[in-house]
């Protein structure tokens, strides 16, 4: 699970580019997490070891490219639906 502050740059991120087709500047990153740009360099830098982003150009927002825009959840985390339906039987839905 991705800390906080790594996981709020990464919807920020995934938000900016799908909705203002642009990455944010930084004073934009520091207004929206409320952290400093070194905090905000030490997450982003941990997004791209993760595989998440990928940044070539590393001091220019514009260049970061989002691989993985949230984290998968583990198969154990995630409940699965009961198939047979609230009474546990499928004739309660077809009785009609």
């Amino acid at each position: 699970m991705l800390p906080d502050l790594q996981r709020k740059l990464l919807r920020i991120l995934f938000n900016f580019s799908g909705q203002r087709r642009r990455m944010p500047t930084w004073t934009e990153l520091e207004h929206k997490t409320g952290r400093r740009k070194q905090e905000i360099l030490t997450a982003l830098d941990k997004l791209k070891e993760e595989g998440f982003i990928r940044w070539d150009h590393r001091p220019e927002l514009q260049h970061i490219r989002i691989l993985e825009g949230w984290e998968q959840e583990r198969e154990q985390e995630r409940p699965y639906p009961s198939a047979s339906g609230p009474k546990g039987d499928i004739k309660y839905w077809t009785q009609y």
